[in-house]
């Protein structure tokens, strides 16, 4: 696992009514700061990546659909520097992933249907300065190839 990320398995608590599951508490180990929440969404197959930040620590969870979601730890100070670490969350595994500042992520929606994703950042969107690096999805500066792996 790449230095600080932090893969929490969710509970679900379902019961006549419907179901539960808490994402983000203030009392989590995990909880820095509040910034803001929001909603994103993802089309079957599509590719939203790559990016990090400098400050900011994202908290994300799919809801619906399903992510191949992907880190790569591009901070040179860090034990786990040039290491990828790939996740797939979402309605079938729920999971809140911690992703600290300088580790660039991304992920496809790997569902027949699109993905509902969550992230509680740390940090509130600059929108004059965004906190956020970028590079194309397929950039060979991270050792990543999206292909489903078959077989």
């Amino acid at each position: 696992m790449i230095n600080g990320v932090i893969v929490q398995p969710l509970r679900v608590i379902p019961d006549e009514r419907g179901r539960v599951m808490e994402i983000l508490r203030r009392d989590d180990p995990v909880f820095h700061q509040f910034g803001q929440c929001y909603l994103t969404t993802t089309y079957p197959g599509v590719v939203k990546a790559w990016h990090c930040h400098h400050l900011q620590t994202d908290q994300i969870c799919a809801v619906k659909g399903m992510l191949k979601l992907v880190m790569y730890d591009a901070r040179p100070d860090s034990p786990t520097h040039g290491e990828v670490h790939e996740l797939f969350i979402g309605e079938h595994q729920p999971t809140r992933v911690t992703i600290p500042p300088g580790v660039f992520h991304g992920w496809k929606c790997i569902s027949t249907k699109e993905a509902l994703v969550i992230n509680c950042p740390s940090e509130l969107y600059n929108y004059a300065q965004p906190d956020e690096h970028r590079l194309p999805w397929n950039s060979a500066e991270v050792p990543y190839d999206w292909a489903a792996k078959m077989g």
